[in-house]
């Protein structure tokens, strides 16, 4: 049986609950900046989650919305600038301290680190979204905390596709029976689970009501002391908060 050696964190909605208040205001300052009258309420946001990576969103909201836009010359050209200028406008807001790690995060990285585990990043979204909140939450060296982070465009399929799991595992030279996923939604199941790995999901409000088949443990977050955890499916959680010695026994079992 192999032994749990790093856990892979997924970033948007994982890490922090930086959606609807965070991508979805970024994407709606880059529209107005644009001239736009496009405006992403807190409901349509979420029916366009179910697509993975900002300027795919884009691109589905105009199929979606506005198909004539996706006819005019250049378009491709004009996603890619919309897209730069809410990321701007995100790390902006990420630099306001307003979006804060989820409870249990900061906890369980020191716990990994203090045990040996080695810590990597896999998430769609691009990497100076990712440098920008990780700089915001745990200091400027938050980013080298984690030995790895694939983000973005560096393969060319977003989850649910496996590749950017798939990359994490080739740089850290790691088979996934070693490693364990953190995710929050069922796209990252499906993507953590074609690269072969394990994964444990803590939901959010726009997640919460998702098919999480294959996961190991669903619960509505990590835990800590004064805020117990919930487990919606899956083993018992022996005590208030996921810890490292959770995680261990959940991955032997499942491995088992």
């Amino acid at each position: 049986m192999a032994e749990l050696q790093a856990l892979i964190f997924d970033v948007d909605g994982t890490l922090a609950d930086t959606e609807r208040d965070g991508h979805r205001v970024a994407f709606n300052q880059a529209f107005a900046e644009a001239g736009l009258d496009w405006s992403w309420s807190v409901a349509r946001y979420g029916e366009l989650l179910r697509v993975t990576g900002g300027k795919e969103r884009i691109r589905q909201y105009l199929s979606e919305d506005h198909p004539e836009i996706l006819e005019e010359p250049e378009i491709d050209a004009r996603i890619r600038e919309l897209h730069a200028s809410k990321t701007r406008h995100y790390v902006a807001l990420l630099e306001t301290g307003s979006i804060p790690l989820r409870p249990g995060v900061r906890r369980l990285l020191d716990e990994a680190e203090a045990e040996g585990l080695r810590l990597a990043i896999a998430t769609t979204t691009t990497p100076e979204n990712v440098t920008a909140l990780l700089e915001a939450t745990l200091g400027r060296e938050g980013p080298y905390r984690f030995e790895v982070i694939s983000a973005g465009d560096v393969v060319p399929a977003k989850k649910p596709a496996p590749d950017i799991f798939i990359h994490a595992l080739e740089v850290m030279n790691l088979p996934a029976e070693a490693c364990l996923a953190l995710e929050d939604s069922d796209n990252g199941v499906r993507a953590a689970r074609g690269a072969g790995l394990e994964v444990v999901v803590t939901t959010n409000d726009y997640t919460r009501d998702q098919d999480f088949v294959g996961a190991l443990a669903v619960l509505d977050g990590l835990g800590e002391q004064d805020q117990p955890a919930t487990v919606l499916a899956g083993p018992e959680l022996r005590g208030p908060a996921v810890d490292v010695a959770t995680l261990r026994a959940w991955f032997a079992g499942g491995r088992g």
